[in-house]
């Protein structure tokens, strides 16, 4: 078993708080993904797991066993860095097999490690080229590659794909994911990309400030963000804010009284707010549709088509731009004059503390709000 456990974790730079308390449990198989803005404390948690940064206070335990004090060659773990930290003088062989040598593992079974990790990552053509006849993709599987043949419980990746251009980073992450699935092994994986931790994890830990402000799969982040800086943070591009009023509530929802005096309703809960309370509205671009009869109005300031889809760009007033999806086909120009309607149902509350009002009902594709 490689299941791990963080309790009341914190981590202090004399005075400067970075870790604040993190709890957090992940589960043996599981392929989890800490992301958030730089200096959320990613980095440092994922340091921490590794025991390359002490812990100041809590407990960490892997299997079960607490390891606060075990070194980090005893943890069982191994990690591949951003930078692909390979021996520029030495083969991909040796690359691969310079820590078996060190443990004296013998000649016979470390070519035949060495041999069967080439295998799985497709490494095998290259086996005695140095790192400065590779490419980045390629350098990148020999460090993947250095830490599988160690046969690790957990796997720990510190933004291992930043270095490698738009299209090998689309190439590796399929590679990564379908390596994952192989080894069945525990993957903790940090990136400040959601692009990533959507298509990646099988949780999704966001951080912010040295605290979690949510844990769940890339769906029930995507569909439930419990607050504004979750809802903005996951999904590309993000989420639309359209400050609004608070109108009448009932067991049915919230009515919003949007700018310019338009009303629609969203099915959440209105307990904790009040008539003529401030709030905004959170809708995602797919679910904002041009509507000539739609409450919003604004001009197009620019079109972004990608084909299949276009994203338009839309100012409804000089401090609020939104972003709406629609069909690749659509005629619709910069400076044109444009109407939007949302789709209720799937749209957002957030209150002025930022906290998102709960739905009263479950979105199709999630089961389950966590």
């Amino acid at each position: 078993m490689a299941n791990l456990s963080l309790k009341n974790v914190t981590k202090s730079f004399g005075a400067l708080n970075i870790i604040k308390g993190i709890d957090l449990e992940i589960n043996d198989h599981e392929f989890c993904v800490f992301v958030g803005p730089s200096g959320c404390g990613k980095s440092t948690l994922l340091r921490l797991i590794a025991g390359l940064e002490e812990i100041t206070s809590g407990d960490l335990t892997i299997a079960g066993k607490r390891v606060n004090d075990v070194p980090p060659d005893e943890r069982g773990l191994a990690m591949v860095f951003q930078s692909y930290a390979l021996y520029p003088h030495m083969t991909v062989r040796e690359n691969m097999g310079f820590a078996l040598k060190l443990a004296k593992v013998p000649q016979a079974e470390r070519d035949a490690r060495v041999e069967k990790v080439a295998e799985l990552l497709e490494l095998g053509p290259y086996l005695e080229r140095k790192p400065k006849a590779l490419s980045g993709g390629q350098r990148q599987r020999v460090a993947i590659g250095r830490a599988i043949i160690r046969e690790p419980s957990i796997f720990l990746f510190d933004e291992p794909l930043s270095n490698l251009d738009a299209a090998l980073r689309v190439q590796t992450r399929i590679e990564l994911a379908r390596l994952h699935e192989r080894l069945g092994s525990t993957m903790i994986y940090v990136t400040h990309d959601q692009v990533e931790a959507m298509t990646l994890a099988d949780k999704i830990v966001v951080l912010k400030d040295g605290l979690i402000e949510q844990v769940g799969t890339p769906m029930e982040l995507y569909h439930h963000p419990k607050n504004r800086f979750v809802g903005g943070f996951i999904g590309s591009p993000k989420m639309n804010f359209i400050k609004a009023r608070v109108g009448t509530t009932s067991a049915d929802g919230v009515e919003i009284i949007l700018p310019g005096g338009a009303k629609m309703a969203v099915p959440v809960s209105g307990a904790s707010v009040k008539t003529g309370e401030s709030v905004e509205l959170g809708v995602r671009p797919e679910h904002l549709q041009l509507d000539e009869h739609g409450p919003l109005s604004g001009t197009v300031i620019v079109a972004e088509r990608l084909g299949a889809e276009t994203f338009v760009h839309v100012e409804l007033s000089p401090d609020t731009i939104v972003i709406a999806q629609v069909d690749g086909g659509s005629t619709i120009r910069v400076h044109d004059q444009a109407r939007l309607s949302a789709v209720g149902n799937a749209c957002h509350v957030f209150a002025a503390d930022g906290t998102a009002l709960p739905a009263l009902t479950q979105h199709p594709l999630v089961a389950k709000h966590i």
